[in-house]
């Protein structure tokens, strides 16, 4: 890197310049989350209309195989009724048996799908429960994307103002940079972003845990412009050094 060894930036612009990196960063984040949790609220309240849709459409097929059993039954007890009357009126004793053997049929296979029938009945009692609690989980979702779409209308404005603020900070202190060391910083800003500086905790890069040597430590002191060898981040000494 083509820098002076007279270069010198203080700890203090480097921690500033971290500082509004960082918040800038977490800013952009807030930002593009808005879109991102309008989606994912879209795509919840879809998938609890698609539920209530099917538990609706459970019911009601339910309901149609109700009355389609009741209409057999209905037209099987009837047929049921006609037979015991020809019982009545048989004229032989094989006619006689023939229809009391055939009602008896009839009778047990009317009592099967009047068993059904209530089966499906309990059956259609928990879809319309179902339907229900979809209904309801809808409406609450709904209320909830909503209420979240309204949160980030009102927040968006905000994180905008912070962010320009916040931008016009950052210019102002990069002022603050020696004119040979810019070119520098600016290319590292690009490619690491907020990660491009980092302060060190006792003799190692708190972004990348690798030791720094005495000798750069020392030239922080001084002052000077030091990058990570492992990581190449810009390196700063905290407040508390």
């Amino acid at each position: 890197m083509s820098i002076s060894s007279q270069t010198t930036v203080t700890a203090e612009t480097l921690r500033t310049l971290h500082r509004i990196h960082q918040q800038l960063r977490d800013l952009r984040d807030r930002l593009q989350r808005g879109p991102c949790l309008a989606e994912a609220y879209a795509a919840r309240v879809a998938k609890l209309r698609q539920d209530l849709e099917q538990a609706k459409a459970k019911a009601r097929s339910l309901r149609m195989t109700i009355d389609e059993k009741q209409l057999q039954l209905k037209s099987r007890e009837e047929a049921v009724n006609r037979r015991k009357q020809q019982l009545r009126e048989a004229k032989s004793n094989k006619e006689f048996q023939a229809l009391k053997e055939q009602i008896a049929a009839d009778e047990m296979t009317n009592s099967v799908l009047t068993d059904e029938i209530l089966e499906a009945m309990e059956r259609l009692d928990q879809a319309n429960l179902e339907v229900k609690a979809a209904e309801e989980a809808l409406a609450k979702g709904t209320q909830e994307a909503e209420k979240a779409r309204q949160e980030v209308e009102q927040q968006n404005p905000l994180i905008e103002a912070d962010l320009a603020r916040l931008s016009a900070e950052l210019r102002q202190a990069e002022q603050d940079l020696p004119a040979d060391f810019r070119e520098v910083y600016d290319r590292l800003i690009r490619s690491k972003g907020s990660d491009g500086l980092a302060p060190v905790r006792g003799e190692f890069c708190t972004g990348c845990n690798q030791h720094v040597p005495l000798n750069m430590v020392n030239a922080l002191r001084l002052s000077r412009p030091v990058f990570c060898r492992a990581c190449g981040r810009l390196l700063y000494l905290p407040e508390d050094a």
